[in-house]
């Protein structure tokens, strides 16, 4: 059961040499617990696990790339992302988001999750497409796949060959990406990562104008003294330093671009 992520089909575990006898007496002893008739989790089963093993499907999308440990949108509403055959007729309980549309990697059918390439597809095809973007993005920087890789697949959605297209590997998170693609939207080229007194800075606009982004999980203590003395450096150089936040971003895109377009118009991205 730990080997498949402990949730699995009751055939699996027969294939896997234990019998009838063997599976209800773990299920009579709390080992085991019975979602349906016969898919079985242990006490340690993730909530999305249960969840998807309730319907009879695989963990994926949004709620399968959180548990690879991708950048996914933070959101209190977090539905489960379950994959479902166009056959199944199962009604779904509340919390739980269902995908049936097919991905580029056969899944056997009773497996618990979806691989990584199919979580892709759905992603690509279930958030808007900057998040989604970040979402890939996320899964080159990991070392889960590479852009590459990802061009070669042969995509059976639009979103997705799109997304294959642009992915690259330099963004640090995904705010990186949400950023880069909304400087796009409005003609500003920007440069990723590049080295300034020692260190990486997240944007830079022009040869002065830097755009350093904060995560979702604030900075506190060290982290945070160091990022403002880091600005105080860089604005001794000669820089322009612009810092925005997760909700910024995400939630005020207006303002970002307005703040870095008048910034622009000052001419703070220039050697003067």
């Amino acid at each position: 059961m730990h080997e498949h992520g402990d949730v699995a089909h009751s055939s699996v575990l027969r294939s896997a040499g234990y019998t009838d006898h063997q599976i209800r007496d773990a299920v009579q002893k709390g080992t085991l617990l019975r979602v349906r008739r016969s898919w079985l989790v242990t006490p340690a089963c993730s909530p999305a696990a249960f969840a998807a093993a309730s319907v009879g499907g695989r963990v994926t999308c949004v709620t399968a790339a959180r548990e690879l440990g991708l950048w996914t949108p933070a959101s209190d509403a977090k539905p489960v992302h379950v994959a479902l055959p166009h056959s199944a007729s199962r009604i779904p309980p509340i919390g739980v988001l269902v995908h049936r549309a097919t991905g580029p990697v056969p899944t056997a059918r009773r497996a618990s999750r979806e691989p990584l390439l199919n979580t892709l597809f759905h992603v690509a095809r279930c958030l808007a497409p900057v998040q989604a973007l970040a979402v890939w993005e996320s899964a080159i920087r990991t070392g889960l796949t590479d852009a590459e890789h990802l061009r070669r697949t042969e995509w059976c959605s639009r979103p997705a060959r799109r997304l294959a297209e642009r992915s690259e590997h330099l963004s640090d998170s995904g705010l990186e990406t949400h950023f880069v693609e909304l400087m796009r939207q409005v003609g500003v080229a920007v440069r990723q990562q590049v080295w300034i007194d020692g260190r990486p800075v997240d944007a830079l606009i022009g040869d002065r104008l830097i755009v350093q982004l904060d995560g979702f999980a604030h900075h506190q203590g060290r982290d945070r003294r160091r990022d403002i003395a880091a600005d105080a450096r860089l604005v001794l150089l000669g820089f322009t330093v612009l810092r925005f936040d997760y909700h910024q971003l995400l939630f005020q895109p207006e303002f970002v671009t307005h703040t870095v377009l008048t910034a622009i118009a000052q001419g703070l991205h220039r050697i003067r």
